[in-house]
């Protein structure tokens, strides 16, 4: 089995700032592409390659960092001058090998809540 466990969710008002982090645990051979997506917005926010090539969406552009520990299959995303409309559900996704073989699946953290209001 593989999960996703996010983290650093919450509330905070706005030009405030928040990290998130996900951690990927269970049997895996390799990590490709790891990313977070807002539920609301149907948004791809941000994705991150093996070899931390980042990709934004231009809603978060300048605002948003991600990056990632491939050591400990760990990605973040530090989330900097939070607007309300950042308010969302976010999920961590990541495609993952479990073995040497075999392609890329994707897997899906449980979300974490993001509030920004003052």
């Amino acid at each position: 089995q593989v999960q996703l466990v996010e983290s650093g969710g919450g509330f905070v008002q706005p030009g405030g700032s928040l990290r998130l982090s996900c951690e990927a645990s269970g049997t895996i051979f390799r990590i490709n592409d790891m990313g977070w997506y807002r539920q609301g917005r149907r948004e791809l926010v941000a994705t991150i390659s093996s070899g931390g090539n980042a990709n934004y969406a231009d809603a978060v552009k300048g605002r948003f960092t991600i990056s990632r520990d491939n050591t400990k299959n760990t990605t973040y995303l530090q989330m900097n001058s939070l607007k309300p409309e950042d308010t969302d559900v976010y999920y961590c996704n990541a495609h993952l090998q479990r073995r040497r073989v075999g392609a890329p699946v994707g897997y899906w953290g449980q979300g974490t809540q993001v509030t920004v209001s003052s």
